[in-house]
């Protein structure tokens, strides 16, 4: 399989980034970001560096016959403005979809979304309205299938650390609490290993539902290679 990764310097992306390299039917990684990921040496992996991925071009050879993109881009809203996370969340995601999807018809979109995301669009939850606008926008355009992840609560593995202050001072604390909770409830909380899993799974065997919370994910990660 050849992939194309958004978001291997943060949390989810970087326990996915392991999960490909571990996978040997994965034959080549395409990096895309601001900057490469720090303390791997594998050649399987290409990075494209892009200053700006609103303005992402897929015209590059690399991008054509790609199996799958996981898209593991994710902000937070606190203090943003409705304006300025759509624009992220939302326009930015569906440019490159867009882009991608022009250069490799019938791939995988395999989109990292969140616990609570609001099919709807009606909701007064402002980040939770505009990713449910981004899943519904991904879940019209003609990919080979789309998949989009709802996880809630992740635990990082081998040292993996979100890229948010907040967030790394939430999982020192909670770590202890959450790891409990996975050996007690398994499908409630996940870990980067799981995520990265299903979504090869996810290429591999397609989905079984467009829209996967975390139970789903979790089964889907447990699916034989």
């Amino acid at each position: 399989m050849r992939i194309v990764l958004f978001g291997a310097t943060g949390m989810v992306g970087q326990g996915v980034l392991r999960a490909c390299l571990k996978a040997r039917d994965v034959s080549e990684i395409i990096v895309v970001g601001r900057r490469a990921p720090p303390g791997y040496d594998d050649a399987r992996i290409k990075t494209v560096i892009v200053a700006d991925l609103d303005r992402f071009n897929a015209a590059d050879v690399i991008f054509a016959r790609v199996d799958a993109c996981f898209f593991c881009i994710g902000v937070t809203s606190f203090r943003m403005s409705e304006a300025a996370y759509r624009a992220v969340t939302y326009d930015m995601t569906l440019h490159v979809a867009q882009q991608l999807l022009a250069r490799s018809p019938g791939m995988t979109m395999v989109y990292v979304s969140g616990a609570g995301a609001d099919s709807s669009e009606q909701g007064k939850t402002m980040w939770a309205r505009i990713r449910g606008q981004t899943e519904n926008a991904l879940q019209r355009m003609p990919f080979g299938q789309v998949a989009i992840f709802r996880p809630s609560a992740i635990i990082p593995e081998d040292g993996i650390q979100s890229r948010t202050t907040s967030y790394r001072w939430m999982y020192r604390v909670l770590k202890p609490l959450l790891v409990l909770m996975r050996r007690v409830a398994p499908a409630s909380v996940l870990t980067t290993g799981i995520v990265g899993d299903a979504m090869l799974n996810a290429v591999r065997h397609g989905v079984p539902q467009p829209v996967l919370d975390p139970a789903a994910i979790d089964r889907l990660a447990a699916t034989p290679a």
